[in-house]
Parts: C-alpha cells; sequence; structure tokens
C-alpha cells in the first residue's frame, strides 16, 4: 500500500479546471517527482494533498486512512509536512530559533518541555545550514532558506515530506548536496513528493516520476521512461516528433512567478 495516494481528484476555480482527474501515489522510502510545465497543477495538487485547498472531486488517502475533508494540522500530526514555494521563515528570528520554534510546537507539552540545543544544532547540520544558524532569517540567501524551510519541516519528523521546488536558489555544489540528503531521508523509510524544475536533480534523485499538463496525469514511471517518454516531451516542448528534434529533459526549467503560480482559494 502507498504511503500516500491521490485518487481522481479534481479542483475547480469558477469556469476553470486546475486538476482533472488526478490519480498518484507516493511511497514510504522512496522520492517521487510531480514535474509539468508551468501552470500544470502541481502547486493545486500539494494544497489538496495538505489540507489547503478541499478538491471539487476525488479523494486523498494517508496511510491507508482517508484524509480529504482532515484539517491540516491533522494532517500534520499524522505525520505530513510541507514546504512552500513562496518562503514562510519567520525572518525578525534567527536560523536556530526558527527550528527551535517548530521543535517546540511539534515536540513540546503545552509549551513546558523545549528541546535541547544539540536537537536544533544537529538537525542544522543535517541539512546543511549550521554556519548560519546565529543569522537573522531574512537575511539569508535564497537557497540557505529553502534548507531552512526543510530544517523547520523535519522538526516534525514527519513521515511525508512535500517538497515545493526545494532546491530554487541552491547552485550546483549545493544542490548537489541536496540531493544526497534527500536519498539519505528516503533511506530512513519518509516518502518524499517534490515538485521540482531542476531536471537534473529530478532524474537524479527520484525514483518515480508522475507528470502532469493541464491538471492530468499523462504519464508515471522511473525517470528513464519518463525522459523518453513521447508524450512528456510534446508537453514541455511543444511537439510530437522525437525523431525531428533534440530532446534534453535534463534542462532546468524556469520557475513559476509568485503572481502567476495556482491559486489557494
Amino acid at each position: 500500500m502507498s504511503l500516500l495516494e491521490v485518487d481522481r481528484v479534481v479542483v475547480q476555480f469558477g469556469g476553470v479546471t486546475a486538476v482533472d482527474e488526478a490519480c498518484f501515489s507516493a511511497e514510504a522510502g522512496r522520492v517521487t517527482g510531480l514535474i509539468g510545465p508551468n501552470g500544470a497543477g502541481k502547486t493545486t495538487c500539494f494544497n489538496v494533498i495538505s489540507g489547503l485547498q478541499k478538491p471539487t472531486h476525488g479523494a486523498v488517502r494517508f496511510d491507508g486512512r482517508p484524509v480529504t475533508t482532515t484539517p491540516v494540522h491533522r494532517r500534520s500530526k499524522r505525520g505530513m509536512g510541507r514546504t512552500f514555494q513562496r518562503l514562510e521563515a519567520f525572518g525578525s528570528l534567527t536560523v536556530r530559533d526558527n527550528v527551535r520554534v517548530a521543535f517546540d510546537i511539534h515536540r513540546g507539552v503545552t509549551g513546558l518541555v523545549r528541546s535541547g540545543a544539540a536537537d536544533v544544532d544537529a538537525l542544522l547540520e543535517r541539512v546543511g545550514i549550521a554556519a548560519y544558524a546565529g543569522e537573522r532569517a531574512d537575511s539569508i540567501p535564497t537557497g540557505t532558506a529553502r534548507l531552512l524551510e526543510l530544517a523547520r519541516c523535519l522538526a516534525a519528523d514527519p513521515r511525508l515530506l512535500l517538497l515545493d521546488e526545494p532546491s530554487s536558489g541552491l547552485d550546483e555544489s549545493e544542490t548537489d548536496a541536496f540531493g544526497e540528503l534527500l536519498a539519505g531521508l528516503a533511506a530512513e523509510g519518509r516518502g518524499i513528493l517534490m515538485v521540482e524544475h531542476d531536471m537534473d536533480l529530478v532524474m537524479g534523485v527520484c525514483d518515480v516520476i508522475h507528470v502532469l499538463d493541464f491538471g492530468r496525469v499523462i504519464a508515471s514511471g522511473a525517470p528513464a521512461d519518463i525522459r523518453s517518454d513521447r508524450r512528456v516531451q510534446e508537453a514541455y516542448l511543444g511537439y510530437s516528433d522525437v525523431e525531428e528534434q533534440p530532446v534534453d529533459l535534463t534542462r532546468e526549467i524556469p520557475a513559476v512567478p509568485a503572481h502567476l503560480e495556482e491559486p489557494v482559494r
């Protein structure tokens, strides 16, 4: 049984269908990619999974239990963790205190039991941002802020990680280290579902990839199968004659500008 199952989910905003009968899953111990052209419905799917968006039709199951109508905070307590495309750190707090707050919320008992400094620092070290521990969150580079969001998410010890463009702002060496981190997290038995535009990272770290186009899943499979799929090439490149044009699905696809991202209703 898959850790996460998205079953024929439809999301409509007025007369616009943002997600159209989407079906896909993510398993524990594996990194799963959710990719597609800009505006394909990826973030809207994440909003449905995490509880921020009610689907028009369809169902979401987590660890075999239906969660389609379960509130966000209860999904978190059951083991879902999410990062966002738009950074959500507490800018006036230090990097260390941002992670400490996450520990206190998820592991404290009515605010009386606080996490140890060693726990916080160990998590900062693991995601590779220990050098920024004393810096204010609003002063650190974007890539570092992405890793801070991941550290805060991991403070809750989730079984399923939903990562929305987690490598944005990372340079090549940082992205390589991030890929190794994801593999390590999956090896611990966590399920990881990742929306990402860096195709080198996706093809290198994902065990399974699902491809969305106009809200529909048009392909699912291993990276090698996705790379050679005619429908995927057509969705990304605008043509279907793979023999006529060279294809490079490892290129980085530009991120969606914040003002054009799918709306949260």
